[in-house]
């Protein structure tokens, strides 16, 4: 039924200051980053949603568009209104991603939904070998978030770990993400020219 089925929700938020121009609109692999961003969670859930600031770059995709509730918050902003878009509509929860990752694996953001359905976390994320050691930009966040999130905005935090301690957090030991992929590869995020290079290298099977 609707109601426990989550958005899959992309974050299209960024300035793209490092790029240059949007990055989610860069092709790796002969196909737009955007585009295999909402392939991947329309593998998992099949209502997606997308957050931005700029809604005509992202119009030919025919998905519904919100812009920010809060703006200037860097990626809270987005994470923010998605969970209040997703308790307007009934939803448990969202899969939030970075519109800005190419690789990702449809079949581990369905197995990050599915450990949020057994109700014993509010916050389910995967592990990496990131300098934070998580990925906060492809985890699944139900709406019992958003009463911390914004708890931490009136204190001025606006870090996208920084009501973790505040929810009930379940993460994903790297061992069992390596099941889905490389860490290195599935949460590559294409900042720079170099990282578009490299994504295409992947994408080609170099």
């Amino acid at each position: 039924m609707p109601g426990v089925i989550p958005f899959g929700a992309v974050l299209a938020g960024g300035a793209n200051s490092r790029y240059g121009e949007p990055k989610a609109l860069v092709s790796v692999g002969g196909e737009r980053i955007v585009d295999r961003v909402v392939r991947a969670l329309r593998g998992a859930t099949p209502d997606v949603v997308l957050l931005t600031n700029q809604p005509e770059l992202f119009a030919d995709l025919g998905l519904p568009i919100r812009g920010d509730l809060r703006p200037g918050l860097g990626a809270l902003s987005g994470l923010h209104t998605a969970l209040h878009w997703a308790r307007e509509a009934g939803r448990p929860g969202i899969l939030a991603v970075a519109c800005d990752m190419p690789f990702l694996s449809p079949a581990l953001l369905a197995f990050m939904a599915d450990l949020a359905r057994a109700g014993e976390a509010d916050l389910v994320l995967p592990e990496s070998d990131s300098p934070r050691g998580m990925e906060p930009l492809c985890a699944y966040y139900g709406t019992q978030c958003l009463d911390a999130i914004e708890a931490r905005i009136q204190r001025g935090d606006w870090r996208m770990v920084g009501f973790h301690d505040d929810v009930r957090v379940l993460r994903i030991p790297r061992s069992d993400v390596r099941r889905f992929g490389p860490p290195d590869t599935l949460f590559l995020n294409v900042n720079t020219r170099e990282d578009r290079e490299r994504a295409d290298r992947i994408a080609a099977g170099a």
